[in-house]
Formats: C-alpha cells, structure tokens, sequence
C-alpha cells in the first residue's frame, strides 16, 4: 500500500448564506428575528460552513431596495454576535457604510455583489481596511434585468466585465491578493447563460484570482428540476443540483462556493479534494 503523503490539495470553502431579511427568494422572514439569525449562522458552521454570509438586502429579482438605517439595523448585531462566537463573516451588501461597520463589528470579507458599483465608495472600503472583496458580475438591479440579458459570448463578456472591475478595485489601493470574483449566477442571465459560464469555470482562472460560486437554489435550478412549473421544485432537489454544482466549482479550482444548505456540498468538495490528493500521492 502507498504510504499517504502530505497533500496540497485543499477542499473548496463552503460560504453559507444568512439572510436577515423579511423578503429573499430562498427563506426570507425565516431569519429575519436577530436570535433566529444569530442560531441558524451557529447551525450553518455546525453543518459544515467556513465562512458565514450575513446579507440585510434582498437581491431577488424586483425587490425593492431597503433604506441604510434598515439594513444596518438588520446586519451590524447579526456579524457582532456571530463574531464573537468565533464565526468567520462575510457581509453581502452593496453599501460602504454597512460594510465598514460590519469590518469594525468582527466581519472578515466584503461581498459587493454590484462590484462598487452601486455605491462608489465601496471599493476605497476594502482598500482602506485591507479586507477581502467579492467582485461579482452586475449589470445593474435586478429590477432592471429584463434589458441587460444581451450577450454575444456570455463568457468572455463576463471575465471582460470583471477584469474591468478589477483594475478599478486595484486602482483605487485594492491588493490584487484580497480580490475574489464571483461570475454572478442569476444575475442579468438567462438559465442558458448560467449553464454556459458554469461549462467554462476553468477559463476564469485567467483572471488569476479566487473564484467563487453561488449557485444555490437559483431559479436556473428550479426550472431544470421542474420546467413546467419551476415553483414545485422541491427544496432537497435544489440542494441536491447545487451541491452537483459545488462539485463541478470544486474541480475547477474554486475558493468557495455560496450555498445554503453546507452538509450536501461540503460532502461534494471533500471528495473532489480526495480525489485530487490521491491523484496527488499517484503521481
């Protein structure tokens, strides 16, 4: 028998979503009670989760936008006692004052999903206090989506975008080692689209960051589950299909992945990293 080695394989990281709002797509109102949100972001360490995402805003298609009182109200509490209970926290959101207050109050990462672009201070944020940021492919609300879904190759318009963010974010003090993209799944896309950048996953590491991925129960999901109706589509299927999804980010090469059930896709990057430790000690 091969005498086990130390490996360089390391398993994707599992980013649990927390959403402390009345209205997201996925369970919204189910957290939005701050001890409820404070017991679930403990539960989603417990079942598997690095990294917990705390979002106060909605990003579902045709929300509306909550006020900044609202939204610092609803996630500057949540990320203090998660923090203090040892979490690792990212906060989603698109405003640099939420930001900087989740940063003083124990958070680890910016997740922008609008890449500063919706409020441009963001990016003079994450330079400012040296934090990881998400850039995440955005063309704008959600509200406004309908006219944004025009792409002549999805792809490469989409690492385009994202090279464009990342020379501002760098311009503006951002280190190249805290940026981590994220190709925005759902966002200004059609299910076509999504299923063409998740085909082309390897192609984003010419952008020669780290890569993550959320896909998780996504309406593209839904509808290849149950195409007739995507609303009858069963919650387990969806984790079932994101935790495939986290396999496919896995193997190829993704820091992380966004999800909102960590059991099923923390099994799935294990054994990518298995794999790739034994191909590792075989070679």
């Amino acid at each position: 028998m091969q005498k086990t080695t130390n490996s360089t394989a390391t398993a994707t990281k599992i980013m649990g979503v927390l959403n402390v709002t009345p209205d997201s797509f996925s369970d919204g109102g189910r957290y939005f009670d701050h001890d409820r949100a404070v017991a679930h972001g403990l539960e989603l360490m417990a079942t598997g989760a690095d990294i917990i995402d705390v979002g106060g805003e909605s990003t579902r298609p045709g929300s509306a936008r909550v006020d900044e009182a609202e939204e610092l109200r609803r996630v500057v509490p949540v990320v203090r006692d998660l923090a203090a209970a040892g979490a690792v926290i990212s906060v989603d959101t698109m405003r640099a004052s939420v930001a900087r207050d989740s940063l003083a109050a124990g958070a680890h990462i910016i997740n922008d999903v609008s890449a500063g672009q919706s409020d441009p201070t963001m990016l003079s944020v994450a330079a400012e206090t040296g934090a990881p940021i998400v850039l995440m492919h955005w063309r704008g609300y959600l509200d406004q989506a309908s006219a944004t879904f025009h792409y002549e190759d999805v792809v490469a318009e989409v690492i385009g975008e994202l090279r464009t963010r990342i020379d501002e974010a760098i311009a503006v003090g951002v280190k190249p080692e805290n940026i981590i993209v994220d190709p925005g799944l759902g966002f200004s896309k059609n299910a076509e689209h999504n299923w063409q950048l998740l085909a082309a996953l390897n192609e984003f590491a010419a952008l020669d960051h780290r890569l993550l991925v959320a896909a998780s129960r996504k309406r593209f999901i839904a509808s290849l589950i149950s195409p007739d109706d995507p609303k009858l589509a069963q919650q387990a299927a969806k984790d079932q299909a994101t935790a495939t999804i986290s396999a496919i980010s896995a193997q190829a090469g993704a820091w992380a992945v966004r999800v909102h059930d960590p059991a099923t896709s923390a099994i799935a990057c294990k054994v990518i990293a298995a794999v790739a430790e034994a191909g590792e000690e075989g070679a």
